[in-house]
């Protein structure tokens, strides 16, 4: 009689899961990188900041202190941000950014209480981009209202809130913890606009980031608790 020797083995049934997993793992890896690799569909946005607006501001340092100066809000579009930064990125190559000789700009998207903020880079001929989700919170403390930049671009999910968006790598939305990949070309990128930043965040009172705008307001405004004069 035939033994078991004779016949061929067969895979067992964890053999089977473990290769399963393995080729799903590979197929979401691929995935993960062929959207990684796609940048963002930027072609809007160039083609709104390449619009010739009157109102554009030429010096957007001049803009905020003049409405913190002067005591009122000031309301900046999309288009007028991405104007001004690809006027402003074209005359500063040789700073920071110069340690960066792949570097193409700078765009910003803003939607309902976010600001997404996009780099573009040329690599080996290859556009890529990378982006980072901001929020913008403020305190009341002691010392007085502080504001806060936060790197959270919101859920992924309602029902899912941890981890939160943090950015973008091409066009795959990656969680928060993933950029500490991108700080520092961004910090980079900051110390191009320090006293804007200042300015624009540190010295307002309120700050709405709205669907294609955001508003910056210098004036204090009582809180519904605040003590008022009889």
């Amino acid at each position: 009689m035939p033994n078991d020797a004779d016949y061929p083995s067969k895979p067992g049934c964890i053999s089977r899961i473990l290769s399963f997993i393995v080729t799903i793992a590979l197929i979401g890896t691929a995935v993960t990188l062929y959207f990684a690799a796609q940048p963002q569909d930027l072609s809007a946005l160039k083609a709104a900041a390449s619009q010739n607006l009157p109102d554009a501001p030429r010096e957007m340092k001049e803009v905020l202190q003049n409405a913190i100066g002067r005591g009122y809000p000031v309301s900046l579009t999309e288009t007028q941000i991405n104007q001004w930064l690809s006027r402003t990125l074209v005359g500063t190559q040789g700073g920071p950014l110069k340690l960066d000789a792949s570097f193409k700009g700078v765009w910003v998207k803003l939607d309902e209480n976010v600001a997404e903020i996009i780099m573009e880079r040329e690599v080996m001929g290859y556009m890529l981009t990378t982006s980072m989700f901001l929020q913008i919170e403020k305190h009341e403390g002691v010392e007085g209202t502080h504001t806060m930049i936060i790197l959270d671009g919101g859920p992924f999910h309602p029902s899912v809130p941890k981890p939160p968006r943090g950015g973008r790598f091409g066009q795959l939305t990656v969680p928060q913890g993933f950029l500490i990949l991108l700080m520092p070309a961004y910090e980079k990128l900051a110390t191009l606009f320090a006293e804007e930043i200042d300015l624009g965040f540190r010295e307002m009172a309120s700050i709405k980031i709205e669907k294609g705008k955001v508003t910056l307001d210098p004036r204090h405004r009582p809180g519904p608790d605040a003590l008022l004069p009889e």
